[in-house]
């Protein structure tokens, strides 16, 4: 993998996490109150899916 393909990557993943805040301010900010009241074992589940979800995106779409 070259290193543009990286910054590439990278960039779409910020493009993508800008989207909510800017078409829904308020949604975000709510949103964001809920995650706080979540305890740790939650939000470490949720990375933990997003984690496993990512990885099989990768396999499903790398040859």
């Amino acid at each position: 993998m070259s290193s543009d393909a990286f910054w590439l990557a990278m960039a779409l993943v910020l493009v993508i996490e800008g989207l909510f805040p800017f078409i829904s301010p308020v949604g975000w900010r709510r949103m964001f109150a809920q995650i706080l009241g979540l305890s740790d074992g939650q939000i470490r589940f949720f990375g933990l899916c997003s984690i496993l979800a990512g990885l099989a995106g990768l396999w499903w779409l790398l040859p």
